[in-house]
């Protein structure tokens, strides 16, 4: 969906990259059983995380298998399954439908449309689950939508409200821990969603679409404020999980809080250099 939550690869050990990949490929095939092609389709690596850090925290049982894939028809993967993952391949389709609906409005991309169709009837049996999840996700996207209208200028504002879909996503279960990982959701939904504009500054302008950083982008230092900003959102989130008792996959966690959630902004950042030398 965003592809901004990942692990940095060549800093992770073989082992643990192994270990991940289960998780990854236990939500796709818990998304395929339970929602056909359509659900398998919204597989995100962003949600991988969310179910790496309720199954380190919460310890569930998890079955291990393998199986073939359409990626990897002729070589079997190792899966690893728990509660934790039909809890989030839920929370991935609804967020793959609203988010449909929402680039369909805002840029009237037909894809889109087709697709939360698909999505449709299998939203409908969430939202049934989860109701009070599915109207605040459904609330809060519709109140980005105000703001892109109004070209609001405030960042902090419009990307709370990206925050407070990941809060209600990662607020797995009314405990002690509910207002940690809803701490934890908020910031990284923040940056999710100034990272995503990050990126898309210079099509959005071409584009004439409504980009949080517009009003900032021809400013000196664009660039290191963005990363400041950026930062601020992830040392929030990393200090809530540091916070929890987590042993599980621990080292696999810090890696995508600490380095994955950065390669995607060095990527970018290197492009604009190698652009701008030109």
């Amino acid at each position: 969906m965003f592809g901004y939550v990942v692990i940095n690869k060549p800093e992770i050990k073989f082992r643990e990259f192994d270990e991940y990949r289960s998780y990854y490929c236990g939500l796709c095939r818990v998304l395929k059983e339970k929602y056909g092609i359509s659900g398998q389709i919204t597989l995100s690596f962003d949600l991988t995380f969310l179910i790496l850090l309720l199954t380190g925290l919460y310890e569930p049982t998890t079955e291990l298998s393998s199986c073939n894939c359409i990626a990897h028809p002729f070589e079997k993967h190792r899966t690893s399954v728990n509660e934790v993952t039909d809890y989030v391949a839920d929370m991935n389709v609804l967020l793959s439908y609203y988010k449909c609906l929402d680039d369909w409005i805002d840029e009237k991309k037909l894809s889109k449309l087709t697709f939360s169709k698909m999505l449709k009837e299998s939203n409908l049996q969430i939202a049934s689950v989860y109701p009070k999840k599915a109207e605040l996700v459904a609330q809060m996207l519709d109140n980005i939508h105000t703001c892109e209208k109004n070209n609001e200028e405030n960042i902090d504002l419009v990307a709370g409200y990206f925050g407070e879909i990941m809060a209600e996503l990662f607020a797995y279960k009314k405990d002690e821990w509910e207002e940690s990982l809803r701490r934890i959701g908020f910031f990284l939904g923040k940056f999710i969603y100034l990272m995503d504009a990050y990126e898309d500054i210079e099509k959005d302008i071409k584009d004439k679409n409504y980009n949080p950083f517009l009003h900032m982008y021809e400013k000196k230092g664009f660039q290191e404020d963005c990363r400041k900003i950026l930062t601020m959102m992830m040392a929030e989130c990393s200090k809530e999980f540091e916070k929890l008792p987590i042993l599980q996959n621990v080292d696999i966690l810090r890696n995508i809080i600490y380095s994955g959630v950065w390669c995607r902004f060095e990527s970018v950042s290197q492009k604009r250099k190698e652009k701008n030398n030109v």
